[in-house]
């Protein structure tokens, strides 16, 4: 299985070699001031960046899916996302330093001697910590938000401010014009997009309505319409029963979950708790004995790295999407 999704991704990433050195137009531009919309504000780079610091997978496999391994110093993740070896990206995880299982600090960014931090809220950014773009500023030291994570002004910690699938090609294509590899990018996205129109082509007649469970027993952690997964599920033919909460990651009440009775639930593996671990609760809690995907026991299960913003984004809407397609026919098939 593994050998077969490394296959699918590596198809998925055709347009960057799986793991293609950068455009030779890069180093032309090393010199040249580039201007992006990040978050809704202008920012202006005033070299391309030579010595990238990465926080958590998806951020880090965009720089790997885009060939910029060679402009990184560093990245930081914890080591529960999955098997890194035998992904298409394997050789930038080979090429660039592990700085840390931990998030990002001043002091990894001090000593990696970055000239741009690519993280996001929550994805590294936290104010809680004082890890923040304005105090990296302060060391001149500039950074690149996560689109994903943009804040979006409901509230002082709601993200998000365009459609998941958007934010990812909204920052391939910033990356792409900032590293000068912007016909990378831009083939990138439409193998992307072509990939997802073509899994969306096939989605149910009546689509099924779906959970996404990342954690948490006394209240759920999961996603509002601004995280991967609500478009990852919709894509794959089904739709987020949280879609109307205006947030990205958060968390909502069981007694939600119960009222609005998903047909399915995704599960996000990572961690210390193992997906399985987490199908045994959502199997055994006395409230959702009535949820439809917990009688019928339709769980399916995604890597974080499936379900936070990145390049393998396509490949799980693929796998929902034929999860979706085959439970909902035997579904059909038992009625």
């Amino acid at each position: 299985m593994r050998k077969l999704l490394a296959a699918a991704l590596c198809l998925a990433a055709t347009a960057t070699g799986c793991g293609a050195s950068v455009e030779s137009t890069a180093d032309t531009r090393s010199t040249e001031a580039v201007t992006l919309t990040n978050c809704g504000q202008k920012v202006t780079y005033k070299t391309v960046p030579q010595r990238v610091v990465t926080n958590d997978v998806g951020i880090t496999e965009l720089m790997f899916a885009l060939g910029l391994e060679n402009r990184m110093a560093g990245f930081a993740m914890p080591d529960d996302k999955g098997d890194l070896t035998d992904v298409p990206w394997k050789d930038g995880y080979q090429k660039v330093k592990w700085l840390s299982k931990d998030q990002l600090t001043k002091e990894n960014v001090l000593d990696a001697r970055a000239d741009l931090v690519f993280a996001g809220w929550n994805y590294g950014f936290r104010d809680d910590s004082g890890f923040t773009p304005d105090a990296l500023k302060k060391l001149g030291i500039p950074s690149y938000i996560l689109t994903e994570s943009c804040r979006n002004g409901r509230t002082d910690t709601s993200r998000g401010i365009m459609p998941p699938l958007d934010a990812l090609y909204t920052d391939l294509t910033n990356l792409g014009k900032l590293f000068g590899v912007e016909k990378r990018a831009t083939t990138l996205i439409a193998d992307f997009k072509k990939q997802t129109a073509t899994v969306h082509s096939k989605a149910p007649t009546k689509s099924p309505t779906v959970f996404l469970y990342d954690s948490g027993q006394d209240a759920p952690f999961t996603s509002g319409r601004y995280a991967a997964p609500d478009q990852i599920i919709s894509e794959a033919g089904g739709v987020n029963v949280m879609h109307d909460v205006n947030d990205s990651w958060t968390t909502v009440g069981w007694e939600t979950v119960v009222r609005r009775n998903p047909d399915t639930i995704v599960i996000c593996d990572y961690g210390d708790v193992s997906a399985e671990q987490k199908k045994k609760f959502l199997l055994s809690y006395a409230p959702l004995r009535d949820v439809s995907a917990v009688k019928h026991r339709r769980i399916f299960v995604l890597d974080y790295v499936d379900l936070v913003e990145s390049p393998r984004n396509p490949s799980a809407i693929a796998r929902l999407g034929a999860y979706l397609r085959t439970a909902t026919q035997r579904a059909g098939t038992s009625s």
